[in-house]
């Protein structure tokens, strides 16, 4: 059961990374993940002063907050401060991320809240956090519950906002034309980024979730030339990778989200190879066509 548990929270947080790592990839605003998936630290910790427990609803809230924030001021230094993008998420996110490490080691050293748990997490231990009721009964994984609630909500936003997240992410300008503010859906998917990245922190860790948030994407970006095409490989190879990158840490005995993130650049390396050859054949083909022509 133990194995069960763990696969389907890997493949639960890989899904719900994904579907968002689309539009990401599309915006060409992969790195912005990377810099979320760090800047939130400083909310994750403000949440946990503020209400003195880690509660999943406040610690998501705290998160959100930072992940809009760090938006904002990513655009802000952008536009206003004449920064390369590159240089704006650089300057954000190293900054929010070293003040949540100094909040961290200065107001919650004997809470079991560190830097350790945040970078790297531990899917390993996500059937032994269960929710027990009150009559005794053993309903299973706390994180299942947790990141399933999420990936419904991704799911509802996506189905509900296909349109504007589709148009705004091809063609802001055209979106702005026909009305839909590019910047409220931008934020928004931005906002949804973090309250999945902090879902996934003790399952997966911040730095592995950015593998779950970018790679089963852009390998689904190489051999899909249609949205609903790309989402859909997207999650056909997050499920790939949580039982593959399971399996391979039982049987190197390593870490199993170090594994789950390995197999997806796997995946990437070889769908890479794959399209890189066959269009060196279709070139070939299309050369020698016209020589005999």
């Amino acid at each position: 059961m133990s194995d069960i548990y763990i696969i389907l929270t890997g493949t639960l947080v890989a899904i719900s990374c994904g579907i968002l790592g689309c539009f990401l990839i599309l915006r060409k605003m992969a790195m912005v993940g990377d810099a979320i998936s760090h800047a939130i630290l400083p909310g994750i910790v403000m949440a946990f002063l503020w209400s003195g427990s880690r509660d999943s609803v406040t610690m998501l809230l705290g998160a959100g907050s930072l992940g809009v924030l760090t938006t904002i001021i990513i655009e802000f230094l952008h536009k206003k401060g004449k920064l390369q993008t590159d240089a704006s998420i650089g300057v954000t996110f190293t900054w929010l991320f070293a003040i949540g490490v100094i909040l961290i080691s200065a107001f919650t050293g004997q809470v079991d809240l560190d830097q350790e748990c945040v970078l790297y997490g531990e899917i390993a231990y996500v059937p032994l956090d269960t929710i027990i009721l009150s009559s005794g009964m053993d309903i299973g994984s706390k994180a299942l519950y947790l990141i399933g609630t999420v990936l419904l909500f991704v799911i509802l936003f996506v189905t509900i906002g296909f349109k504007q997240l589709k148009i705004t992410s091809f063609d802001p300008e055209y979106a702005v034309a026909l009305g839909i503010s590019a910047s409220l859906w931008n934020y928004l998917l931005m906002a949804f980024v973090s309250f999945t990245t902090v879902a996934s922190f003790e399952s997966v860790g911040a730095i592995l979730v950015v593998a779950f948030l970018i790679a089963p994407a852009a390998t689904a970006y190489l051999i899909s030339n249609k949205l609903k095409t790309m989402i859909w490989l997207t999650c056909i190879i997050g499920f790939l990778s949580a039982v593959l990158g399971y399996y391979l840490a039982v049987a190197l005995n390593a870490s199993i989200a170090g594994a789950m993130a390995t197999v997806c650049g796997l995946i990437f390396a070889l769908v890479f190879t794959y399209v890189r050859i066959s269009s060196k054949k279709v070139t070939k083909v299309t050369n020698f066509e016209s020589v005999k022509a």
